[in-house]
């Protein structure tokens, strides 16, 4: 018999920012929670950034540089402007990373080869694999985003409207010329 209801760990209403909290003026007089990192604060503040790993940058198979590396420093630099940058894993910042570029790479190549393939027996017309695999990796991109944005959301104090880093990384993509990556 299936299971009922949400999967473990994921049901449930989200959890509410600490800026809604603020400013609603936390209705269930809970205690809010507030990461406090006292004397330590100062010290967070302008921290370098960690150093990506060589994997984000190896050379593909045709010769190509990965763009990972240029994605992590981007985002890593878009959370150090809101404050957040200690905050989030620098493993998650570099999956993300792994993930936006794949997908990149997949658009790439579809945009070279086409929509279309070759069946490889029956000779018809059908998707490129590409389509589909870039497909994926544009799936993981969102949901790793939507990790960090959520811990930005959520150690905000102030309310964060603005425009995402995933706007400005798009916006700096489609400007480029095209082969740039």
């Amino acid at each position: 018999m299936g299971q009922r209801g949400p999967k473990q760990g994921s049901g449930g209403r989200p959890k509410k920012a600490l800026a809604d909290k603020i400013v609603e003026g936390n209705a269930g007089h809970r205690p809010l929670t507030v990461i406090d990192f006292g004397d330590k604060a100062a010290d967070l503040e302008g921290q370098d950034m960690p150093k990506p790993s060589e994997y984000l940058s190896a050379p593909q198979q045709d010769g190509s540089k990965l763009c990972a590396a240029e994605i992590y420093e981007n985002t890593w630099n878009w959370l150090s402007e809101r404050g957040c940058s200690a905050l989030v894993s620098p493993q998650l910042i570099e999956r993300f990373a792994m993930a936006s570029a794949r997908w990149i790479q997949c658009e790439n190549i579809t945009s070279k080869l086409g929509f279309l393939s070759k069946h490889p027996t029956t000779g018809a017309a059908i998707q490129s694999p590409y389509v589909a695999i870039g497909d994926k990796y544009l799936t993981q991109a969102n949901r790793l985003w939507s990790e960090i944005y959520q811990i930005v959301r959520e150690n905000c104090t102030s309310e964060y409207g603005g425009a995402g880093q995933q706007e400005d990384m798009m916006e700096q993509m489609l400007s480029r010329k095209k082969g740039s990556f």
